[in-house]
């Protein structure tokens, strides 16, 4: 359910309820160069420049979720794709969140609580379970939104077989119908960070 600002009168009476930004859930093949252009600078802008070419990859082929101010410019965004995670013997199809970021000047406004809200049910409709690598930043988000860290190993299956991700223990979170922890979870492979 989407979250909605609200304000409080001086006088402690409940005022009307600030409209929200108009929200949308799109499939990357419905986003036009120009809107994929936006989302690009978006992202680089809310990570600093530390958002590489195989991250902006990472967050294409699923869904998007994005919101607009009034003027149309973009303000958030985050996307849900699906990852093929091995655990206990079973291939997983997980819904793995992307690509989360909002525009410096709109941070710590509710708009990533938004953006999760509208990405959470593809995830629980989906997929088996979802997942995510938060940043130290990000985490405060995704706890409060019922996402917990995982607590067992987490590897990668690479081109020479399994591979320990020790550095991604501690950061990746999980939600929904979470297989138990005694096995690692292991992630498909690609280019760039694996998480």
């Amino acid at each position: 359910m989407p979250i909605t600002p609200d304000a409080v009168s001086a006088a402690g009476q409940d005022a009307p309820a600030v409209p929200a930004e108009p929200l949308s859930v799109l499939h990357t093949f419905q986003l036009t160069p120009a809107e994929l252009a936006a989302v690009r600078a978006l992202l680089d802008e809310a990570f600093e420049g530390d958002f590489s070419d195989e991250d902006f990859e990472h967050g294409l082929g699923g869904m998007h979720a994005l919101i607009h101010d009034p003027a149309g410019r973009l303000i958030a965004h985050g996307s849900v794709i699906m990852r093929r995670v091995l655990h206990g013997g079973r291939w997983f199809r997980v819904g793995y969140v992307e690509a989360l970021g909002v525009r410096a000047d709109r941070q710590r406004q509710g708009l990533g609580g938004r953006l999760m809200a509208a990405l959470e049910p593809i995830v629980a409709r989906a997929y088996d379970f979802g997942a995510l690598s938060a940043s130290a930043e990000g985490a405060g988000l995704y706890r409060s939104r019922g996402w917990r860290p995982w607590e067992g190993r987490i590897e990668g299956v690479g081109p020479e077989g399994i591979v320990r991700l020790a550095d991604e223990e501690g950061s990746t979170f999980v939600w929904g119908g979470i297989p138990a922890p005694e096995d690692a979870l292991a992630f498909d492979w690609r280019d760039g960070d694996v998480l």
